[in-house]
């Protein structure tokens, strides 16, 4: 079973969703990202070269979030997931968007969309 490296709570604004409104005004996004990967090679390396920067992972996702606005966070979760796994270390991820903000009239404590991509469970 591979390791894991996760990048959680990660908060950047985007201008995505249906409805007029939020295309204009944006809001808030949180991604948690689980990326599959063998940490062993950076472990005994001790070399960030070896594994997958997560500083470098984050500006990847936030530039994503912060671009070209789609309708879907399934669509944007899917564009998310394919920054992780464009990492050639990268044997998996678990993405996932949450939209604390999305327009619906009742209280809600979340609104997300998880997406799995990668070669293996």
């Amino acid at each position: 079973m591979p390791d894991r490296i996760a990048l959680r709570g990660l908060r950047a604004r985007g201008h995505h969703g249906v409805f007029d409104f939020e295309r204009r005004e944006g809001q808030d996004f949180v991604v948690d990202a689980v990326l599959r990967v063998d940490t062993a090679p950076a472990a005994a390396s001790d070399d960030v070269g070896d594994t997958v920067h997560y500083g470098e992972l984050a500006e990847g996702l936030v530039a994503i979030v912060e671009g070209e606005p789609v309708h879907l966070i399934e669509t944007l979760a899917e564009r998310l997931a394919a920054v992780c796994t464009a990492h050639p270390l990268v044997e998996g991820v678990e993405l996932t968007v949450h939209k604390p903000s999305a327009p619906i009239p009742h209280e809600f404590a979340d609104v997300s969309v998880t997406v799995l991509r990668g070669d293996r469970p």
